[in-house]
């Protein structure tokens, strides 16, 4: 098992980071500050195949493989990791969901547009009153004759005042299980401007401050059966293949952005001084920046090994879950020891620091909380002694 970058990718590697230093770095504080999505960019990033990596030639990608998709994440999370994010949520949850739950004619309409970045997706999961326990959605899907109705709210939908269309989940109907009475959820594929769909703003995060939120209000909206995304009444079919893979991503820009905030701190105790000595020259500041190197360098392992297993087709839900929980929680310490070697300076927001450590705190919620991935990790181990 060989990790070192072909020349393909290096090179893949080589012209991401040179595009985010020259096109994404200078207006990471603007963006912030003025909690912007930074949509010409995103759009800049379809036109160069960043947004279609993973997918077939036919349908507007690049044709290759999960090692290349998080490089080039990590590249660009390590300049912002909101831009990363939004990349990765746009080519995983929504393109990558239509390329393996819808049929030909949605993935000629949705997935090619989305890999040049003429789309921009959104994906409608969370209710107020459903979080991480998605089954218990509220979210009516009604069905008469050839149509469907939808009644009910979402929140927490990133970035749905700018998307073209949204992937919506709605409870389609309920069965009777061992356990008790279950919902069936089908997922639909939402065009922007449906008559019965209200787009609002939601409230303000102090992390990734221009990865927006928003609710999504539905009121007798009616959508024809062709907007049904793959099988009715089977809306997660697909989860595990898809969820997975989000959940690699995430892992992926937390890397980026510790990568970045350690290159501040190294940089900050090579300089700044106190007792006539650099701080760098202090075991208290030395054994930090040590112990967030080889955090960051553990990571960067545990994610190219899920990438290359998900090329190979041999990744679990617990290797994704893996990667999750400790990048995520790595990218916490990292970013809070960051803070601590600025001392004050490290919370003026005019240094760049108090954004990455305000922005990682976000990670280990959404796409499954930490409890959640190690729920996964510790049920892969002990069911098979059950």
């Amino acid at each position: 098992m060989d990790f070192q970058l072909n020349e393909e990718q290096l090179q893949l590697k080589k012209s991401v980071r040179e595009f985010a230093e020259r096109e994404i770095a200078p207006h990471v504080m603007e963006w912030d500050e003025a909690s912007q999505f930074p949509l010409a960019t995103i759009k800049e990033l379809g036109k160069l195949g960043l947004l279609g990596i993973i997918f077939p030639p036919e349908y507007g990608g690049a044709g290759m493989g999960y090692v290349e998709y998080v490089t080039a994440i990590d590249e660009l999370s390590r300049v912002d990791g909101s831009v990363g994010i939004i990349v990765a949520a746009h080519t995983s949850l929504c393109s990558n969901h239509i390329f393996l739950a819808g049929n030909e004619t949605q993935k000629k309409k949705y997935v090619s547009k989305l890999a040049t970045g003429e789309f921009i997706g959104a994906w409608g999961l969370t209710e107020p009153s459903s979080g991480s326990d998605a089954g218990s959605a509220r979210m009516s899907a009604v069905r008469k004759g050839n149509n469907w109705v939808l009644n009910g709210t979402k929140h927490f939908i990133s970035y749905a005042d700018v998307a073209d269309f949204i992937i919506l989940f709605a409870a389609s109907g309920v069965e009777e299980t061992s356990k008790g009475t279950k919902k069936k959820i089908t997922s639909f594929l939402v065009d922007k401007g449906t008559p019965g769909l209200d787009v609002r703003m939601g409230p303000h995060s102090v992390s990734h401050r221009g990865f927006h939120h928003c609710e999504l209000v539905f009121n007798n909206c009616r959508l024809h059966k062709r907007q049904v995304l793959g099988e009715v009444h089977r809306g997660f079919d697909v989860a595990n293949q898809w969820l997975g893979a989000t959940r690699l991503t995430v892992a992926t820009q937390c890397v980026g952005r510790a990568q970045r905030a350690i290159e501040m701190a190294t940089q900050w105790a090579a300089t700044r001084k106190q007792f006539g000595k650099t701080i760098g020259e202090f075991q208290g500041t030395s054994f930090k920046l040590a112990d967030m190197a080889t955090e960051i360098e553990a990571a960067n392992l545990l994610c190219l090994q899920t990438a290359w297993k998900t090329d190979q087709g041999t990744a679990t839900d617990a290797d994704y879950a893996m990667a999750k929980l400790f990048a995520t929680e790595m990218l916490a310490r990292v970013t809070d020891q960051t803070v601590q070697i600025f001392g004050g300076m490290g919370l003026m927001e005019e240094v760049g620091v108090e954004r990455l450590w305000r922005d990682a705190r976000v990670e280990r919620i959404w796409d499954g909380t930490s409890e959640i991935q190690r729920h996964i990790i510790s049920r892969s181990l002990l069911r098979p002694l059950q």
